[in-house]
């Protein structure tokens, strides 16, 4: 099970400066997992590991949390977040930022591998960005109309129990 990560910024309320990030977990469907909302005051960073605790895949058995690989966008590559999947044996593809590419030259550490095969994993990103995309297509999630964080979380998970039902709940992974 491969899961992306990533954040879409929304306004709680029209020419007002109040946000809400909504950080979302999807599998390699496309389908979303997890998904957290928080204030604007809040970076992705920090909510990586709790968007990745909110993970519950139903089988037979006890549900799956643990995906096997995380790819991530450079809004979520800090020493904990990196930590945090090496202490549970998940496998990241996260870039470095400029910023702690230049560090690392200063202060040489272990190192990130980023060759081609992180690049080719890389670019499967974007289906966490069409996990968006699709949920937006519900007129009341794309307009941002919802004055409060507790009833646009509502229409997010009406929005993703829909994404489900019509992508199949065959082969789930």
């Amino acid at each position: 099970m491969v899961i992306s990560v990533s954040t879409s910024v929304r306004s709680t309320a029209p020419h007002t400066n109040h946000l809400t990030p909504s950080h979302l977990a999807a599998d390699g469907k496309g389908r979303p997992l997890a998904m957290v909302l928080t204030g604007g005051n809040v970076n992705d960073t920090t909510m990586m590991i709790a968007t990745l605790a909110g993970i519950r895949v139903p089988g037979a058995g006890r549900p799956r949390t643990r995906p096997d690989r995380v790819i991530a966008d450079k809004g979520y590559p800090s020493k904990a977040n990196r930590a945090w999947l090496r202490a549970r044996g998940i496998a990241a593809t996260i870039p470095e930022r400029d910023d702690q590419i230049a560090h690392r030259r200063r202060r040489p550490g272990r190192p990130i591998v980023w060759d081609d095969h992180q690049r080719d994993r890389y670019k499967g990103r974007n289906v966490v960005e069409r996990c968006f995309n699709r949920l937006k297509h519900w007129r009341g999630i794309a307009m941002r109309t919802d004055k409060t964080a507790r009833n646009y979380h509502a229409a997010l998970c009406l929005a993703a129990t829909l994404t489900w039902l019509n992508t199949g709940l065959i082969n789930t992974p």
